[in-house]
């Protein structure tokens, strides 16, 4: 994979209202909706590529880890460290967390249909999280799959949730989208038996991807734990790259 659009790669030397003017360019060349050549029918039978990244710090570095699976099989590796241009800023992570992601996924031989990674797409304050910053600098189809919820708010409760439920998550005024948006989902995607705690994932579009899709592809990405498994493979990964350069 390359970077088609240069003058979007995330630069953490920009000043803070720089890089949120970016991020507004970047939210107006994202496109919503589904131009991708697979289906969660696809992910699910097996008959897609798809990417899982995330991340494991060192003291002043980033170590990005990408895994390519087709159905239970990894086609691909690779890995990138970086150094960390800037602390955490709630909204700007793609500043800091960006730069070793997009070299992670420039290293791979294979064309993912689809990149899940750990952070949000247009769940994010301009719609422009770090899922959607790295997807319409590759011009890539990516999704979001965040912990926590950054902003948006709930359409019903998600304190009950059962395994498979999903609730949109609207937007509200802290987003540039308009209220009431469907921005992405709360999803449940493991409940184990043992376990009363309902701890959602938020998964919302990046970039080709309609928010209805990069939810059911989520769901559709196998694993039996919480995360789905590109996505977990790719934070083992990173951990032992992590181990292996402390």
């Amino acid at each position: 994979m390359g970077v088609v659009r240069e003058r979007f790669r995330p630069d953490g030397s920009l000043s803070t209202e720089a890089m949120e003017a970016l991020q507004r360019d970047i939210a107006e060349a994202a496109v919503l909706e589904d131009v991708l050549e697979v289906d969660a029918t696809d992910v699910r039978d097996g008959d897609a590529l798809v990417a899982g990244v995330d991340q494991a710090f060192l003291e002043d570095r980033a170590v990005s880890a990408v895994v390519v699976c087709e159905g239970e099989t990894v086609v691909a590796r690779e890995h990138a460290t970086t150094p960390l241009s800037i602390p955490y800023v709630p909204g700007l992570l793609a500043f800091r967390e960006g730069e070793p992601v997009l070299a992670a996924l420039e290293r791979l031989d294979v064309a993912p249909d689809v990149v899940l990674l750990d952070g949000s797409g247009r769940i994010h304050y301009r719609e422009a999280g770090l899922a959607t910053h790295v997807g319409v600098c590759l011009d890539a189809p990516t999704v979001g799959v965040a912990k926590s919820l950054l902003c948006g708010t709930p359409s019903a409760p998600i304190d009950a949730l059962q395994e498979g439920e999903r609730v949109p998550i609207e937007a509200d005024g802290e987003m540039t989208a308009p209220d009431g948006d469907v921005v992405g989902y709360a999803y449940q995607r493991r409940q184990y038996p043992d376990s009363t705690t309902v701890n959602p994932l938020y998964v919302s579009p990046g970039h080709r991807v309609s928010v209805e899709t990069a939810v059911e592809i989520v769901a559709a990405a196998g694993g039996e734990y919480k995360l789905p498994r590109p996505i977990r493979l790719a934070d083992r990964y990173a951990d032992e790259v992590k181990a292996e350069q402390a």
